[in-house]
């Protein structure tokens, strides 16, 4: 499944949820597809992060250092 196909059925079981409710197979599917959405927006931004750097006043390019969450 792709991303597109994620996000489609998010939006189909939230509009559903509105509307008359979810079951409870339908709510662990919901849960499932979220978690499957926000680690992949993590995923992205961590190698977005890995790949920049920071310009120095002086002209030199320092990269980020990945810091491990306390």
């Amino acid at each position: 499944m792709n991303m597109n196909e994620v996000i489609a059925r998010i939006n189909a079981l939230a509009k559903k949820a509105k509307a008359e409710g979810l079951t409870s197979a339908e709510l662990a599917e919901r849960d499932k597809l979220r978690r499957i959405y926000i680690d992949s927006v993590k995923a992205n931004l961590i190698g977005q992060l890995e790949n920049t750097y920071i310009l120095e006043p002086d002209g030199t390019k320092k990269k980020l250092e990945h810091k491990e969450p306390k």
